[in-house]
C-alpha cells in the first residue's frame, strides 16, 4: 500500500543540492588557478582542463536530472543488476582498457576516457542497500554480513588486478555501513589492529633486522618476530577476558585462532608491500613510514605539497597568486593534490571553509538517511555518505603528509569526468530516493 504526498519536487532537499553545486563551483575554480595560463585566460576554453571541468560540470547536471526523473524502481528492483554490468565492465578493462600512469583502467579513445572503477561505486552502494533490504537489518547473521562483504571485496579486488590501491581502497569504506547496521564491530576492531600490525612489522623489519623477506625466511629471524606478537596478542587477549569476562575453554578455540590469524598476517604483509603493491606505491608507504628518504623522489610532492599549503598562512595569497600552483612546483596540483591550490592560494580559511562543507555534505547524507522510512534509502544513504569521507579524508591526508600518495580525487574538485559524473549520479539517486519517502509506510 502507498500513500501519496505532493510530488517529488516539493520533496526534494534543496540543502543538499546547494551544498553540490557550492561544492562543484569552487572545485571548477580552484582547477582553473591549479592550471592558470595568462594567454588561455579565458575560464570556459575547452583546450585547457578549466574548460573541459565545465563541460564535464555541464554534462554531470544533465546526467543529474535524468537520473532524479527516472523512476525510483529503477534503482530498488535493479541494483543487481547494475553492479553485475558494472563488475563486468571492471574485467572487460584489464583486457580492453589503455594504461594510465601504469594502471590498466581506463576506457579511452584519444584524450577522452571513462573509468569504470568510479562507476563501480555507484553498483556497489545499490547492491549493498539491496541485500540488506532483502535479508532484512533485524537478521544479523554471520553468513549475512559475509554475502555483503563479498559484495564489497569483488569490485575492490578486481580494482586491485588494475592495479589501483587508492580507488580500490574506497571500497572499504562500505565496512562502515555494516558497523552501521549489522553492528559487525569487531570487523572495525579488527581493521584497525591489521593496520597497527603491518605498521609495527614493517617498522620493526626496516629498522631492527633491514633485510628483504626471502632473507627473513631463510634465517628464520621473520618467524620470531611473528613468534613475538602471538605471544604479545595472547597475552592481552587473555588479560582482557579475566578482566572483562570470567575464562571459558570456548574461548581458547577464539583466542588461538585470533593469534595464528595475527601471526600469518605479519608473516606476509612485507610480502604483501613488496610484490603486490607498484613499485612506486611501495616507495609511497615506506617514506610515509619513515623508512626510506627520497625527497626528490617519491616524497617529492607531499614535500611541494605541504610547502605549499604553509606557505598560504592564514589567509591565503589571494586568488591566482600562489606562487607555487602558477610555477608548478607541484605535480598533480590539479588532481590528486588540488588541496594545496586552496591552501596556498586561499589559506587556513579556505581549507576551513571547504572541509567545513564537506562535512556539511556528510551530515546532510546522514540526517536524510535517518529520517527515511525506507530500509534501502537508509542503508544507501549511509554507503555514500562513507564513500565521500573515505575520499575526503585520504586526499586531504595526502596532502599534508598523513597518509600515501595512492591517487584518490577529492569530490567535486580533482580535475575529470568519470569521478564527478560518479558523484553526482550518487547524490542524484539519493534524491530521488528522499523526494519518495512520504510514498512508503515502512
Amino acid at each position: 500500500m502507498e500513500i501519496r504526498r505532493g510530488n517529488i519536487w516539493s520533496n526534494v532537499d534543496w540543502v543538499l543540492i546547494g551544498v553540490f553545486i557550492t561544492l562543484s563551483l569552487l572545485g571548477w575554480i580552484n582547477i582553473y588557478a591549479a592550471g592558470y595560463k595568462p594567454e588561455f585566460a579565458n575560464i570556459f576554453d575547452s583546450s585547457q582542463e578549466y574548460g573541459k571541468q565545465f563541460i564535464w560540470i555541464c554534462t554531470a547536471l544533465g546526467i543529474g536530472i535524468v537520473v532524479f526523473l527516472a523512476d525510483d524502481g529503477v534503482f530498488t528492483k535493479l541494483g543487481f543488476l547494475f553492479y553485475g554490468l558494472f563488475m563486468l565492465l571492471l574485467v572487460l578493462v584489464l583486457f580492453l582498457g589503455k594504461d594510465v600512469n601504469g594502471a590498466r583502467s581506463w576506457f579511452g579513445v584519444g584524450s577522452f576516457g571513462i573509468q569504470p572503477s568510479e562507476f563501480a561505486k555507484v553498483g556497489t552502494a545499490l547492491a549493498l542497500p539491496t541485500w540488506m533490504n532483502y535479508v532484512g537489518l533485524e537478521k544479523k547473521s554471520f553468513k549475512n554480513v559475509l554475502v555483503a562483504l563479498a559484495i564489497i571485496g569483488l569490485p575492490a579486488a578486481l580494482i586491485m588486478l588494475q592495479p589501483d590501491t587508492g580507488t580500490a581502497l574506497v571500497f572499504f569504506g562500505f565496512v562502515f555501513v555494516l558497523y552501521r547496521f549489522f553492528w559487525v564491530g569487531n570487523i572495525i576492531l579488527a581493521g584497525i589492529l591489521a593496520t597497527m600490525l603491518a605498521v609495527l612489522s614493517l617498522i620493526m623489519k626496516a629498522t631492527e633486522i633491514g633485510i628483504p623477506f626471502s632473507s627473513w625466511a631463510v634465517s628464520g629471524q621473520y618467524f620470531l618476530i611473528g613468534f613475538i606478537w602471538f605471544i604479545a596478542i595472547l597475552a592481552v587477549i587473555i588479560l582482557l577476558r579475566f578482566v572483562l569476562k570470567r575464562f571459558r575453554k570456548k574461548y581458547i578455540i577464539w583466542v588461538a585462532s585470533a593469534a595464528i590469524i595475527s601471526t600469518a598476517f605479519i608473516l606476509t604483509i612485507d610480502y604483501a608491500v613488496e610484490n603486490v603493491l607498484s613499485p612506486h606505491q611501495t616507495k609511497r608507504v615506506h617514506i610515509l613510514l619513515g623508512l626510506e628518504e627520497d625527497p626528490q623522489g617519491a616524497g617529492y610532492n607531499v614535500r611541494q605539497s605541504k610547502v605549499s599549503i604553509g606557505s598560504g598562512g592564514f589567509a591565503g595569497k589571494g586568488f591566482l597568486e600562489g606562487t607555487l600552483t602558477k610555477f608548478k612546483y607541484v605535480p598533480m596540483q590539479s588532481t590528486d593534490f588540488i588541496f594545496c591550490t586552496i591552501g596556498e592560494e586561499w589559506g587556513f580559511l579556505g581549507t576551513s571553509f571547504v572541509v567545513g562543507m564537506f562535512l556539511v555534505l556528510i551530515f546532510r547524507i546522514m540526517f536524510i538517511a535517518e529520517r527515511q522510512r525506507s530500509v534501502f534509502t537508509r542503508v544507501y544513504a549511509y554507503a555514500i555518505a562513507s564513500i565521500f569521507f573515505v575520499h575526503l579524508t585520504i586526499n586531504v591526508g595526502m596532502a599534508i603528509g598523513l597518509a600515501p600518495v595512492i591517487g584518490i580525487p577529492l569530490p567535486f574538485f580533482s580535475y575529470g569526468g568519470s569521478s564527478l559524473w560518479a558523484f553526482t549520479i550518487l547524490l542524484a539517486v539519493l534524491l530521488k530516493l528522499d523526494s519518495k519517502r512520504l510514498d512508503v509506510l515502512r
